[in-house]
């Protein structure tokens, strides 16, 4: 029987890439196990975010969690947005809102490089185990949004092949993702 790890997100994308990946676990998300519960993404680290996270719902489930932080660092930006990637414009902005934001900031720049960054955490309260795993995929801020495929700012996130995140199918993307890069260094570990 496959160990049961419940996934800190009720983001489907995330879902489907965190089961492709850790295909011998069961993963289970919040909404599964009908738990509503929001933990304040507070910290001033990925790290610290995705630790807390993971805890918070070990302890609460008394099961093993898998939490994520991601965001994306822009060079030209001081790394802005950074662990504020998904609240910089406040909590009712949408990603479409926070996409063509960044791009803006960036107009008539040379420099657009970014690095998207993912930390997964997997905490399981009961027997004490942690496990922190970063990934990093390095880009560009495409100067407009381009793909179907993805979530997030994948269709702004350019690649040194020319295509953006959301222009590459889920297989390729799975290869560079810093998600993918996150999850194999957990898989790796677990």
């Amino acid at each position: 029987m496959k160990k049961t790890i419940v996934a800190a997100t009720n983001n489907q994308g995330k879902l489907k890439e965190i089961r492709e990946i850790l295909k011998d676990y069961e993963v289970v998300s919040l909404k599964d196990l009908n738990c509503e519960v929001e933990v304040e993404e507070d910290q001033d680290t990925f790290e610290g975010n995705s630790l807390k996270k993971a805890r918070e719902i070990s302890t609460l489930l008394k099961m093993p969690c898998i939490a994520d932080d991601s965001g994306l660092c822009i060079e030209e930006l001081n790394g802005f947005p950074g662990v504020l990637t998904a609240r910089f414009l406040g909590e009712n902005a949408s990603q479409e809102e926070r996409n063509q934001d960044l791009m803006k900031r960036l107009e008539g720049k040379e420099n657009r490089k970014a690095t998207a960054v993912t930390v997964m955490t997997y905490v399981d309260e009961e027997k004490g185990k942690k496990i922190v795993a970063r990934g990093e995929t390095q880009g560009y801020i495409a100067k407009e949004k381009r793909g179907e495929n993805g979530f997030g700012f994948d269709e702004i996130f350019l690649l040194e092949n020319g295509k953006t995140l959301a222009e590459l199918d889920s297989e390729e993307k799975n290869q560079i993702s810093s998600r993918k890069k996150a999850l194999e260094s957990l898989k790796a570990q677990l």
